[in-house]
Order: structure tokens, then sequence, then C-alpha cells
């Protein structure tokens, strides 16, 4: 299951009202600097997906990516970087210096 921060859902909500979309859809997609990148876009969810819900904000997490999402953090950071949703992924052994991409624990040029 992943967690949503408090910031990523207040974000989320917004960005949901203002898009029309009743949630964010959360997957996992091979490419990328590491071997694996995160794929994010506005949607609602389908058959099968993992939903997370925190203070009426939705993630949908496709069965798929379950195992490569398991125990994640979704957050929202509006900084002198720039703003966006960051993925905290314990999963993860390495990740890109632009924090999209990841490679899984125990995993050398892994698969999804």
């Amino acid at each position: 299951m992943i967690q949503i921060t408090e910031a990523a859902a207040k974000h989320l909500r917004e960005l949901a009202t203002e898009k029309g979309s009743p949630g964010l859809r959360l997957a996992v997609e091979k490419g990328g600097c590491a071997g694996l990148q995160y794929a994010m876009s506005l949607g609602g969810p389908q058959a099968g997906d993992e939903i997370t819900e925190r203070d009426g904000a939705v993630v949908a997490v496709d069965p798929e990516s379950r195992s490569n999402l398991d125990g994640c953090t979704i957050d929202y950071s509006d900084g002198l970087t720039g703003a966006g949703f960051r993925i905290i992924n314990p999963q993860a052994s390495r990740s890109c210096g632009c924090g999209t991409s990841f490679e899984p624990v125990g995993k050398s040029g892994a698969e999804v």
C-alpha cells in the first residue's frame, strides 16, 4: 500500500477539481536512466487497481506496478528547484538525478 502526504493530498484535490478528474493514476514502466520510471496521469481507477485515498485525494495503482510501489510515499513540494509530486520509494536501490526513474532493490536491469 502507498501513503499520501498531507501536501500531496491537498495539491491533488486542487488539481483534480481544476481538471475535472477523479484522481491520479500511478504506474511503473520500463525506461528512464535507472531502468524503471514512474508514470503519472490524471484519471479514474480501472478494474484491478489498488486505490489509496487521503482526505478526498485518490491515487490508483495498476496491478502490474504494485510490487514496485509497495510502501512508497507520494509527496508534493513547491521549492526553488520546481514544483511537483515526488515519490519516496523504499523499493528503489538507486534513483536517477531527476527522481523520475529508479532501479529496484536486488535487481539490475529490472523488468516490470
